[in-house]
């Protein structure tokens, strides 16, 4: 097994080393879970990088990856994009922060209210985190009410990670096991109150018991499947008898579904949606939208930040919006995630093991022929940890961005070729401890929505 030890960090001996570093100096690391490299396959994966072009990242070590996991689902166009970079270079020389708003405030505004179908009004944010904050705070505003019942992850702020003051497992299923609310007032417990995924009954049923005190049903309207044909409507139906704002999370869904987002797709218009990751292509930007009746309350409220119409963010916004339309970037990305599957499947008889890929197209995903979940953790870190060896960075998902195309899936192909024939020997002979060079993955994040 690997230790964080740099002696036995191997082709990442130096990644190994910082990392060490970073733990006396940073805690955790990293300033994101999701970063954290004991997500991958620590001792083997990449920890530490220093640039990205296109499908690729470098590390440290001078280790080239195809990187399925672009940049956390940020990238959506590519690390680099000439086009949307060379937007946020032309701004930096005309000024990134004023004392007066900037024009693009007004031309991302009135792009996302063109594209979105719940939109008339928009605030701004600086990532998906603060975002969600923001849309909590308007919908109690706009309501009177304290109460949000949520499903899924909606980042860090205190309104969400009160859940574990009500019971230590609130958030299990919606974040990780293990979360304690340390710093979070406890005066917040039961404002924060989670529902399962796909459960109309059991929605209905919090909202009776805490009739007329919700003021928002915050939740991912999907993630990697759609969702069962009336589920979402039928929440939609709950959230408007009860008076609550049906909130859409559409950070990490984004503009991979379409380039209006999920809504089209899914059918379903929610009072108000947020959005961060994809909307800028890696640059920092969040953003809140909602119909006029919902939002518009919030010019009495205090939700105020200099850097929420910082110029970099919304000229990298406006650019990439742009972009995603005028490619077809939705498109490609579903064309590529299914011959990905295709060919993961492909690979995966061939070599007679039952893996299989499966998912919505843009975002896909693993899985492996075994029922013990403590077998099937250690199985994906072999394959993230053999993966990594053949140059491909990544969970035993994949974060489709525009510039993965034929030759990555190719090259994905082959690897999985030599990391499935691995696989289906390890499963029949059982020496998996044998191979694990790394240290078993941690599953971060375990939600309800599929």
């Amino acid at each position: 097994m690997a230790t964080t030890d740099a002696k036995t960090g191997g082709r990442v001996a130096r990644s190994m080393e910082m990392y060490e570093r970073l733990l006396e100096l940073i805690p955790g690391g990293t300033q994101l879970i999701s970063r954290r490299p004991t997500r991958y396959a620590l001792g083997v994966s990449p920890v530490v990088a220093t640039r990205g072009k296109g499908s690729r990242i470098w590390d440290v070590d001078g280790n080239e990856y195809i990187d399925w996991v672009s940049a956390i689902g940020s990238v959506i166009l590519g690390y680099a994009d000439p086009v949307v970079d060379e937007a946020v270079k032309a701004q930096i020389d005309k000024g990134t922060n004023f004392s007066i708003t900037h024009e693009l405030e007004l031309e991302l505004a009135e792009l996302l209210v063109e594209r979105i179908p719940c939109a008339e009004m928009v605030r701004y944010a600086r990532g998906g985190g603060d975002a969600c904050a923001v849309a909590a705070r308007i919908a109690r505003g706009t309501t009177g009410r304290d109460r949000i019942l949520f499903c899924g992850y909606h980042g860090w702020h205190d309104w969400y990670q009160a859940a574990n003051h009500s019971s230590d497992g609130n958030l299990d299923e919606h974040l990780f096991p293990g979360i304690e609310p340390i710093g979070v007032p406890k005066d917040l417990a039961g404002t924060a109150i989670p529902f399962p995924y796909g459960d109309l009954d059991g929605l209905a049923e919090r909202l009776e018991r805490h009739r007329g005190e919700v003021a928002a049903v915050m939740m991912e309207p999907m993630r990697s499947e759609l969702p069962a044909e009336g589920y979402l409507e039928g929440v939609a139906s709950l959230c408007r008898d009860h008076g609550a704002v049906l909130i859409f999370d559409e950070v990490s869904t984004g503009f991979r579904p379409s380039d209006a987002g999920v809504q089209p797709v899914l059918g379903v218009e929610p009072d108000m949606a947020v959005f961060a990751k994809s909307i800028s292509n890696g640059f920092a930007m969040g953003a809140v939208v909602g119909r006029r009746d919902v939002m518009a309350p919030a010019e009495q409220m205090f939700v105020s930040s200099t850097y929420w119409g910082e110029a970099v963010g919304l000229a990298a916004a406006v650019t990439t919006l742009t972009e995603l339309r005028k490619r077809n970037t939705a498109e490609t990305l579903a064309t590529n995630g299914a011959a990905l599957k295709q060919r993961l499947n492909a690979v995966a008889e061939e070599v007679g093991v039952a893996i299989r890929c499966t998912g919505i197209d843009y975002h896909p995903h693993l899985e492996f022929p075994v029922e013990d979940p403590a077998l099937n953790n250690k199985i994906g870190t072999l394959y993230v940890q053999e993966m990594a060896k053949r140059g491909n960075h990544g969970y035993t998902s994949f974060y489709l961005n525009e510039s993965q195309g034929e030759t990555e899936i190719g090259m994905v192909a082959d690897a999985a070729k030599e990391v499935f024939t691995l696989i289906g020997e390890t499963i029949e002979d059982g020496r998996i401890d044998e191979r694990l060079e790394a240290q078993e993955r941690q599953e971060f994040f375990r939600r309800l929505v599929s």
